[in-house]
């Protein structure tokens, strides 16, 4: 089966609405715009339920069967909030929200599920409830687990719950999926040194805090090499390194570094915190300063579930032919939580040869909105079919 004649015809239309929300971005929890757009379509679909406010601005939206003899709930996510980067696509509906743009796709996601909404609320082909699922904060503010906090899953006894990114790279409309660990955990870290102060002539007078900044960003990077297993996965970037002076001539009092670790593994990630707080410690006590550490843990990692993946795999062949195993992904997803609470699995979208995501330049392919949006509602149909 491919594409659904249905939301073929639906295009212009889904991509009007993604134009429109990519020309008012909105940042974490902050998607008051957004939300009321999706849940005003939503009512105009004619969903037998849409509740505002689930994870603070999260919509919910419920759409029941032509039967409901299964008695199940399938489950539908997108993302529905932007970055803070300054929009470089020259389009006609760029953002006109200065320093906010959609450059990971949001928009698109939130459409497509927006389309694969009024297509089963029009059609109704299956045995069951689709829940559709449309998530504030997923860049950095954690809006599923405030979603999951709110209980949703029970709320609305969802069984299963499924997601989807468009994936720059990938071919066009193509699909990729993986079972088991795929998106890593995002921790983060800020650490503080705090050495001597002095003139930058009397060295031997101060402790050198950029000395002993700079041995710790080296050290950190033995994590990776000299730790870990090298079959395990495991990045620690160091990506801030800021100093209380910028004088040529003064050593100054303080440093602060800023970084991320990745990884893939809950014993690995266990593993890297320890190691960053254990090597800040050891370079601290070998140049006398004083080191403290802030290790903030973010989203764990995302795990695909097999039975889940498989049906998932099934839908995505339907619709586009083929799915393709995708590639470990050292980024961050919190749709993790969801998979905590629920069986499920999250898949990938080509969208072709595009800037990558969280570019100034990155723009959502509206050829691919269709396609995304007939995987969304197959995964519905297959999962509830009517007897």
């Amino acid at each position: 089966m491919p594409v659904k004649n249905r939301l073929a015809d639906m295009q212009p239309q889904i991509a009007e609405w993604r134009q429109d929300i990519h020309a008012h971005p909105e940042l974490l929890f902050e998607v008051h715009r957004t939300a009321k757009k999706v849940a005003d379509l939503l009512r105009e679909f004619g969903c037998d339920e849409v509740v505002e406010g689930i994870g603070r601005t999260g919509v919910v939206g419920v759409i029941k069967g032509r039967q409901t003899v299964s008695g199940r709930t399938i489950g539908l996510r997108a993302d529905m909030d932007a970055l803070p980067i300054l929009e470089e696509t020259g389009a006609e509906y760029a953002s006109t929200n200065a320093g906010v743009m959609h450059a990971c796709g949001h928009d698109g996601h939130t459409s497509m599920l927006l389309g694969a909404a009024q297509y089963l609320a029009e059609t109704r082909n299956f045995d069951g409830t689709c829940v559709v699922i449309f998530q504030p904060a997923e860049e950095g503010g954690g809006g599923g687990l405030e979603m999951c906090k709110d209980g949703m899953m029970s709320r609305w006894n969802i069984d299963e719950v499924y997601g989807m990114h468009n994936w720059p790279g990938q071919p066009l409309g193509q699909f990729a999926i993986r079972t088991g660990p795929f998106f890593a955990a995002t921790d983060q870290f800020t650490i503080k040194v705090e050495g001597k102060g002095g003139h930058a002539a009397k060295p031997h007078e101060a402790i050198d805090s950029t000395v002993v900044a700079s041995h710790l960003v080296v050290a950190l990077q033995t994590i990776a090499a000299r730790n870990v297993d090298p079959t395990e996965q495991i990045v620690v970037s160091v990506t801030s390194f800021e100093t209380s002076s910028k004088a040529h001539n003064v050593l100054p009092q303080f440093v602060d570094l800023r970084g991320t670790v990745r990884s893939l593994d809950k014993d690995v990630r266990l593993q890297g915190q320890r190691r960053v707080e254990a090597i800040a410690a050891g370079i601290a006590a070998t140049f006398g300063a004083e080191i403290t550490v802030d290790y903030e843990l973010g989203y764990p990692v995302m795990v695909n579930h097999a039975r889940e993946t498989q049906y998932a795999i099934e839908a995505a062949t339907k619709v586009a032919g083929s799915c393709d195993h995708a590639p470990l992904v050292m980024g961050g997803e919190d749709f993790a939580y969801m998979l905590e609470e629920r069986p499920g699995a999250y898949i990938l979208v080509g969208n072709g040869d595009s800037a990558p995501v969280h570019h100034p330049k990155f723009n959502f392919n509206d050829e691919i909105l269709p396609i995304g949006a007939s995987w969304y509602a197959e995964m519905v149909e297959s999962r509830l079919p009517v007897a």
